[in-house]
């Protein structure tokens, strides 16, 4: 049941985000959603920002409850982990995988492998491709979210509930940074009966 809680609020936020945000491709094998923001700072300035997540992640998508406790090392086989401090009289502190560094190109492309947020519990997984395009003022930040296999949630509703979280976190790092005044405008969050591309 918190399951289902927490994948209504997601599209509750995913309809209310700022950033431009959409399911671009959905089957029964799983989906694609994209966001894209234009941020007013550099490639570079982005780039360091983004491999500190724990400047900017939401404190309620953690396991903690506290953002600070994510890190991210921006290598190839790097942890995008959490640390879930220990409680009682001998505290033994725990411990999150969120995904994997599969690519890090400084400046330009960070790709990470893993099933964020409650896909984490089933056997789907994903591949997370961020990519930074230097723009007039600014930065353009494209996430693009790749998920597929075997999940016990309505594939429309999963879709719609990850899209929402993620462009809640690119929200999050453009406000850290600050939004360029010509920001990108909504698009209608959807999810259109389009195969998804068998090439990775």
């Amino acid at each position: 049941m918190k399951t289902f809680v927490y994948l209504a609020g997601a599209m509750a936020l995913g309809l209310a985000s700022p950033v431009s945000a959409k399911v671009e491709a959905m089957s029964e094998q799983g989906f694609v959603t994209e966001d894209t923001a234009l941020i007013a700072a550099t490639p570079r300035q982005v780039w360091l920002a983004l491999i500190k997540p724990g400047e900017w992640w939401n404190d309620a998508h953690t396991w903690s409850g506290d953002a600070s406790n994510m890190t991210l090392v921006p290598s190839a086989g790097g942890c995008f982990c959490e640390k879930v401090p220990g409680e009682g009289d001998i505290p033994l502190d725990g411990s999150v995988q969120h995904a994997v560094v599969v690519q890090a190109v400084p400046d330009k492309a960070l790709r990470l492998r893993g099933g964020l947020g409650p896909l984490q519990a089933v056997p789907a997984t994903g591949v997370l491709t961020i990519t930074l395009t230097p723009v007039d003022g600014g930065t353009e930040v494209k996430w693009e979210y790749n998920v597929g296999g075997a999940m016990n949630f309505p594939m429309e509703a999963v879709s719609l509930a990850v899209d929402g979280v993620m462009s809640e976190q690119l929200n999050g790092l453009r406000d850290h940074l600050g939004g360029l005044d010509t920001e990108i405008q909504d698009d209608e969050v959807e999810a259109p009966a389009v195969p998804i591309d068998e090439e990775e």
